[in-house]
């Protein structure tokens, strides 16, 4: 019998042939997403220095009033303009976007949209 490879193993595949092929520098540092079940997380990393220069996710302390749950799509937009609001005040405005193998639908794209509206441009 022959294992099925699970969705995340899949996943992870793209994610390593798009990773191949995109690296954040300094003057454009990637923006990396992450989605769990419960939450979404999302950080902006210069890959030449290897350092996250910006993070934010639906588990912040100041987005606990805001979001009930933090896996829908109202609290991945709230997570993006978070993340662009952060990455505004650290003088980042441009961004290569990693969606990390994930489909560009759903709390991804409200992620990206968030993150666009709060002024990073991608």
């Amino acid at each position: 019998m022959i294992n099925k490879p699970s969705r995340n193993d899949i996943r992870l595949k793209k994610h390593g042939r798009v990773r191949y092929k995109i690296a954040g520098t300094s003057e454009r540092p990637r923006l990396n997403v992450f989605r769990s079940e419960s939450n979404i997380y999302a950080q902006i990393i210069d890959d030449d220095l290897g350092v996250t220069l910006v993070s934010a996710s639906s588990v912040d302390k100041e987005l606990k009033d805001k979001i009930s749950t933090g896996g829908n799509k109202e609290a991945a937009k709230i997570v993006g303009e978070l993340l662009g609001k952060r990455a505004k005040d650290a003088g980042i405005t441009k961004v290569v976007f990693d969606r990390g193998g994930y489909l560009y639908h759903g709390r991804i794209k409200e992620l990206a949209e968030g993150a666009r509206e709060a002024g990073l441009e991608f």
